[in-house]
């Protein structure tokens, strides 16, 4: 496919409906660049909490560090990797207390202006898959390319359930189904950049799906339109 035209293909979907391991898999079968924004707002939410020894989310001191956040992306042995401040940080902004956080990092005004500039600007050059909250409304509403991937949140509790017990990350399933309804509803009710599929988007509920019948039926989509 590298003789292809290059596009902007947008992921977006509430938290655990596979939006970034799908996406990762499409940019290595197209070529293209994989940005997880995701992943962004959660080095953020590290920085954050770095300000207090406590790990205490404090936004009015935040702010007036953001000039200081540099976040970028690397290759290395074939795998992405991100990194905060020339600093890999891609299995810190896993653990808990970040995940904990991001929902409200990721609502601050100036942060979302910062970060949402700093993704305009991998798309420049187009054959990019970004997938997010708000890829396909508010970073490329003009993508070629929009899917919104939806499933109930008990599914999607317990892949993430699932995941994390094969990680060694100690949490019972109520706590992770209470975790992704408090998500939700922040990322449904922000008032900057509320998550929503955008109207151009192609809705695919991966509830019933298998991450590889996901990724066969997004790439059928895709081809089409790189012809």
């Amino acid at each position: 496919m590298a003789n292809r035209k290059k596009i902007i293909i947008t992921l977006d979907g509430p938290a655990s409906t596979g939006k970034s391991s799908i996406a990762k898999r499409l940019s290595n079968t197209l070529g293209y660049i994989h940005i997880d924004s995701g992943s962004m707002y959660r080095a953020a939410t590290l920085f954050a909490l770095r300000l207090d020894p406590e790990r205490i989310l404090r936004p009015n001191v935040f702010v007036k560090y953001l000039s200081e956040i540099n976040i970028d992306f690397k290759k290395i042995n074939e795998e992405q990797k991100i990194f905060l401040n020339n600093e890999d940080v891609s299995h810190e902004i896993r653990e808990t207390y970040v995940t904990n956080e991001v929902s409200n990092v990721a609502k601050i005004p100036e942060l979302r202006l910062l970060l949402v500039n700093k993704q305009k600007e991998f798309g420049k050059n187009k054959g990019i898959i970004m997938d997010g909250r708000d890829i396909g409304t508010i970073v490329f509403p003009n993508a070629e390319c929009k899917f919104f991937l939806s499933a109930k949140v008990e599914v999607r509790a317990k892949r993430r359930y699932l995941e994390q017990s094969k990680q060694g990350i100690n949490q019972t399933y109520k706590m992770v189904l209470d975790n992704l309804k408090m998500r939700d509803k922040l990322d449904t009710k922000r008032v900057n950049s509320p998550l929503k599929k955008a109207v151009d988007a192609i809705e695919i509920d991966v509830g019933n799906m298998t991450l590889d019948d996901a990724y066969e039926k997004l790439l059928t989509y895709i081809k089409n339109q790189i012809v």
